[in-house]
Order: structure tokens, then C-alpha cells, then sequence
């Protein structure tokens, strides 16, 4: 599996890395998160590797006026720690509904900006939509983490796998499936199906979680099944299963000397 280095950050190599959303309705709001994520960045044992700013929740958000001042505040106060942008859809878990020419102009638009590392894109947005999203991304030098989330069930094994590889083929850079489980069988299934695309297939990182307290397991042991990444939370959560960020960076440091 190749590694991906986003700003900094190399995913694929070392411990898994530790992504903190920042999720705010207001300016101020997400100004406040972004200064305490960099707070405890302070301290390297438990510090975010990198930053999502969660875009679907800002009350702003079609003003992309707007929207730029706060890519410009962020990357004020992160200075060097990567900037994800994100905006979830409804239909995957988000906040809001947007249409689909909108979506690819506003994820077009912050690509250009220059203030941001990596956008997450919904791979089940239309292939072409995807490809023109990665294409500008990739001609500004900034990664595409393709994304799908469920958030209502945990597809056969087989599907993750294929979700997982339909990524690849379109050219994102990073691979990412979350899943709904209704039962433990579901979390052994997310992971086996981690265990099998890393195994098999997967030619770049790859990041898979099963969410809710009954898949948090999924958010601890990733490495030993081929996950790159978690989510932990500094103050409000944008999905369910989150971690305080302290706890969870110890974590998966007890299970990757384990494993190492």
C-alpha cells in the first residue's frame, strides 16, 4: 500500500493518525474550536494530526465570501496542521442538502483558494461529478479523500470492498467508508472487510469505522485490520462513536506497540 502526505502528514506509515472536526454554525463558533484544537496540538501526546472543517453544519455556507473568511481564520490559527474541507450531504449525514452542481462548484471553489489541504468528496456524487472534483484538486496539489457513509445499516462484506475499490478507480488519494451497525456481527464485518480490501487490493491508505458506542472498538484497533485514521472530538462530536481525542490517542498507541 502506498502512503499519502498530505501537507506534513504522511497517512500509511506510523501510528494511525488522528483527524479532529471542527463543527460550528457561526464564524465565532468555529473560530473558538479551531483555538482549542491548537491547544491541545500543544502537546504532541495528545494533539490533532489533522483538522476537518465540517463546512455542511456553517450557517454561511452559500456565501462563499464568507466561507473564505473562515478558511482564512483557520488557517491563521493551525498554521501547519492540515486543513480537511468537508461538507457532508444530507443524504450521507450532514446538516444540509445541496444541489449537485453546487456541491462540485463549492468544493471547486475552496480547492482554488489555496487554504486547504484535502477535501472529502462523496464518491456515490456521479462519476463524472467525482472526476471533476479530483481533477481540479489534484492540479492545485490538494488530496482527495473519497468518502461514503451509511448511516442506517453495515453492507455485506463484499460491498465495502467494492465501495472501497470504485474509490481507487476513481483517483482519490485516500479511501473512506463509515457504517451503521445494528449488531457486533456487523463490526466484525466492517473490519473483516478492512482486513480483505488492505490485504487485497487496496493500493493507498484506506480509512474504514463502524459508528455508535457499539462500533467504537472499529475506532481503536483500526491498524491491526489496515485503517489509517480515526476521528476524535474536541467538544461536540460530527458523528456518533467519537472520542475524546486524549483518550483515544492513547488508545492507539497501547495497540500499535502491541502490534509492533
Amino acid at each position: 500500500m502506498n502512503t499519502c502526505k498530505i501537507r506534513g502528514l504522511v497517512l500509511g506509515e506510523g501510528i494511525p493518525k488522528i483527524c479532529v472536526p471542527i463543527v460550528g454554525k457561526s464564524k465565532e463558533e468555529i473560530v473558538d474550536l479551531a483555538k482549542k484544537v491548537k491547544e491541545i496540538g500543544t502537546d504532541k501526546e495528545i494533539g490533532a494530526d489533522i483538522v476537518e472543517f465540517r463546512a455542511d453544519w456553517f450557517e454561511d455556507i452559500l456565501d462563499f465570501e464568507k466561507t473564505e473568511e473562515v478558511l482564512k481564520e483557520l488557517r491563521g490559527i493551525l498554521g501547519e496542521t492540515p486543513i480537511l474541507f468537508t461538507f457532508r450531504t444530507l443524504k450521507e449525514g450532514g446538516e444540509k442538502a445541496m444541489e449537485l452542481e453546487k456541491y462540485v462548484e463549492l468544493n471547486i471553489n475552496v480547492i482554488n483558494t489555496g487554504l486547504v489541504d484535502a477535501i472529502d468528496v462523496e464518491i456515490f456524487t456521479g462519476d463524472e461529478f467525482v472526476k471533476a472534483v479530483v481533477d481540479s484538486a489534484h492540479e492545485k496539489g490538494v488530496k482527495v479523500i473519497g468518502s461514503n457513509h451509511d448511516f442506517y445499516k453495515t453492507p455485506e462484506k463484499d460491498e465495502i470492498v467494492c465501495r472501497l475499490r470504485k474509490m481507487q478507480e476513481l483517483n482519490v488519494d485516500v479511501a473512506k467508508i463509515a457504517v451503521m451497525p445494528q449488531s457486533k456481527k456487523d463490526v466484525i464485518t466492517l473490519l473483516a472487510a478492512t482486513e480483505e480490501m488492505y490485504t487485497n487490493y487496496a493500493n493507498r491508505p484506506i480509512i474504514t469505522m463502524s459508528m455508535s458506542k457499539l462500533g467504537v472498538v472499529s475506532r481503536l484497533v483500526g491498524e491491526a485490520f489496515g485503517s489509517v485514521l480515526t476521528f476524535g472530538a474536541v467538544g461536540k462530536t460530527s458523528a456518533p462513536g467519537q472520542i475524546n481525542v486524549k483518550d483515544l490517542k492513547s488508545a492507539l498507541s497501547i495497540v500499535h506497540n502491541s502490534l509492533h
